[in-house]
């Protein structure tokens, strides 16, 4: 299948529901009351497990759709910005599923029974282990952060295509 040149709605519809969802969660991440050993996991943590996995769940779909529906880089870039573009979009992947499963890893680690937005059960990943729970915490935190940067870089560099370099490059992912 040949590249094309712009993306589709579906690959825009993925990218803004993904945004639109990381934009809640990181609130509900960092407002959430710290849950202790033996404490079952509220409706904070529960809300954060339940868009985690809609995020997980979104991401593989992207993904998924990105390698079957490829878009040729713009072909105007110079060659350090479409390799340094793939290289961001490949560490967003990847940050993506390494934030969502170290966080569904830490729920199984500290033995939680958590829902989907309490409409079923999400399966336990792993078993009860306090130890790899702690472990995994501090991977899920150092992902969740290492996001954010990366999502910082790529939100910098598509204003920056927007406002200096005036390439219409960001028109490639916008709605419409």
């Amino acid at each position: 299948m040949l590249p094309r040149l712009h993306y589709g709605t579906t690959a825009k519809i993925f990218h803004w529901l993904i945004v639109a969802l990381l934009v809640v969660q990181y609130p509900i991440g960092w407002l959430m009351p710290d849950i202790h050993r033996g404490q079952q996991p509220g409706v904070g943590m529960i809300l954060h497990i339940s868009f985690g996995i809609s995020i997980l769940i979104l991401i593989v779909l992207r993904l998924a759709w990105r390698l079957s529906h490829p878009v040729a880089p713009e072909s105007t870039l110079p060659p350090w910005q479409r390799l340094s573009s793939e290289l961001m979009h490949w560490m967003l992947y990847f940050l993506v599923l390494a934030t969502t499963l170290t966080g569904w890893l830490f729920a199984s680690f500290r033995g939680w029974s958590v829902s989907y937005f309490y409409l079923f059960p999400l399966p336990m990943l792993a078993s009860d282990n306090a130890a790899a729970g702690k472990a995994i915490d501090g991977l899920h935190q150092a992902a969740e952060w290492t996001l954010l940067v990366f999502i910082v870089f790529h939100v910098v560099a598509a204003f920056a295509h927007m406002f200096i370099y005036r390439d219409r490059v960001m028109q490639r992912m916008l709605p419409g």
